[in-house]
């Protein structure tokens, strides 16, 4: 281990590492069910065959980007389908259904084309260095201000959209919308009804869980937002038990344990359908991978460049050693989860509570990769982890992230005014891609307007003018 992953050089040891693995796992689980419940609509779109498939992509695509994390970056990061591209992959689909006027599951596998093409794309440009030059053409003030508008992000999925509570009155009800934000303790029952137990138990273990890693983190305890997480869970399942009288483990009983192979072959591996997809057409086709392309890169460079910032791997100027390798990954996960059948493979947000457990190398990364991979076969376990436990862990890490903001020059208003827009934009739009973009925009904008257009270089002008091209003249 200390020869492949140089432990001691990053200050770590391998149970450090492990348990920042399971960590980072625990806090990223519920897209092993939730990324094929978006792309296939819970089943309804393209049958349950297609839904197994996405499902064993999601494992296999996942766990294919993170062992290229650590054995060719040897970062802590992990990887799987990203959130928000995969909703717009879904659209996508939707659209190519109407088009063309083939069945779900073959404008599904016409979609694919574009994932493989932007993993292709995407593994050229890592090569090339290209898109390592990308990341060196932010300005500095946004680099550093990447973190905490992930801080405030997480924030957001803590509190907001990562525990939604369904009740016969409908939902998903969310903790700050529909707890909080109501006008009273009545107003939220009569909203939520039959639903407003399970939010108050939801809440609990929240503030319970926080408070647990809280204390946990100040005395040092190096698995904190772990031991966090299992306490939050218990006390989620024994409320359960004890006040809906519910048993939270009865879905293990009828779960299947057995990975679904023949449905993956018969739907998603390596069913590209090319000839369906340009049946869109091709300026359509084109803008579709050019989309893609862009939402991506920044997704990823925002998480890469905000994690490792959190985690101290940044030199002076705000770049991460090895940075072509982990974006060389990235592309890798990407192509890997074209051949399989999902959409987007990029690195996640969640990384940072494995990194604030202590992850600084790839073993963390080939942890959480190994376990995507027992997914196949234990998915049911996964999915008992309750989202309040993970919401838990989220809030911490995201306020631990909005600290960051301290690296940011508060004393120039023209540097502040672009990561000001980013930190608002980055929850807001749940988009860190859409985000930097802002900020670029903004920054770029205000160079030439205040006389130092000569300190933006060619390559900042290039991609602010093509997010200005994305926001406001491609439809």
């Amino acid at each position: 281990m200390e020869k492949v992953f140089s432990l001691k050089k990053n200050g770590t040891r391998v149970r450090t590492e492990i348990l920042a693995g399971l960590t980072t796992f625990m806090t990223m689980a519920y897209i092993i069910a939730l990324n094929p419940n978006l792309l296939t609509n819970f089943g309804a779109n393209g049958g349950m065959k297609l839904w197994n498939g996405v499902f064993l992509a999601t494992c296999l695509a996942s766990a294919v980007g993170m062992f290229c994390m650590a054995f060719l970056a040897n970062k802590p990061f992990a990887m799987a389908p990203g959130m928000g591209i995969n909703t717009f992959f879904a659209t996508v689909v939707g659209e190519i259904v109407g088009i063309t006027g083939l069945s779900f599951t073959e404008s599904y596998q016409a979609a694919l084309c574009i994932i493989l093409v932007e993993g292709i794309v995407f593994t050229i440009l890592s090569f090339l260095s290209i898109r390592e030059k990308i990341v060196t053409a932010i300005p500095y003030s946004i680099r550093m201000g990447i973190a905490p508008a992930m801080g405030l992000m997480l924030l957001d999925i803590g509190l907001g959209s990562n525990a939604g509570i369904f009740s016969d009155t409908g939902g998903p009800y969310y903790v700050m919308r529909d707890f909080f934000g109501s006008l009273s303790p009545a107003s939220a029952k009569n909203t939520m009804g039959s639903g407003y137990l399970e939010m108050c138990i939801t809440v609990n273990t929240m503030l319970i869980g926080l408070l647990l890693i809280v204390v946990l983190a100040r005395k040092r305890v190096k698995a904190a937002v772990l031991i966090g997480m299992l306490g939050a869970s218990g006390i989620f399942w024994a409320s359960k038990a004890i006040f809906m009288h519910v048993n939270p483990f009865d879905g293990l009983a009828k779960a299947s344990w057995l990975p679904p192979f023949s449905d993956m072959v018969e739907t998603t591996l390596f069913k590209f359908n090319f000839s369906s997809f340009i049946q869109v057409g091709w300026f359509t086709a084109i803008t579709l991978v050019i989309t893609f392309c862009m939402i991506d890169m920044f997704d990823t460079i925002g998480t890469l460049v905000g994690t490792a910032s959190r985690a101290g791997m940044l030199d002076k100027n705000g770049s991460m050693p090895k940075m072509k390798e982990a974006l060389l990954s990235d592309a890798i996960g990407t192509v890997a989860g074209a051949c399989t059948g999902t959409s987007t493979v990029t690195t996640f947000i969640e990384s940072a509570s494995g990194v604030e457990a202590g992850g600084r190398t790839g073993l963390t990364a080939l942890t959480t990769g190994v376990l995507f991979l027992a997914c196949m076969f234990i998915a049911p376990i996964a999915a008992i982890i309750p989202p309040a436990a993970t919401s838990a862990a989220l809030i911490y890490v995201g306020a631990l992230m909005l600290m960051g903001v301290k690296n940011v020059n508060l004393s120039n208003f023209e540097e502040f005014l672009p990561v000001a827009l980013m930190l608002v934009a980055m929850p807001i739009s749940g988009s860190i891609g859409h985000a930097i973009g802002i900020g670029l925009v903004t920054h770029t904008i205000i160079s030439v307007l205040t006389g130092k257009a000569k300190q933006v270089s060619i390559l900042t002008y290039v991609i602010s003018i093509i997010f200005f091209i994305k926001f406001f003249l491609i439809v």
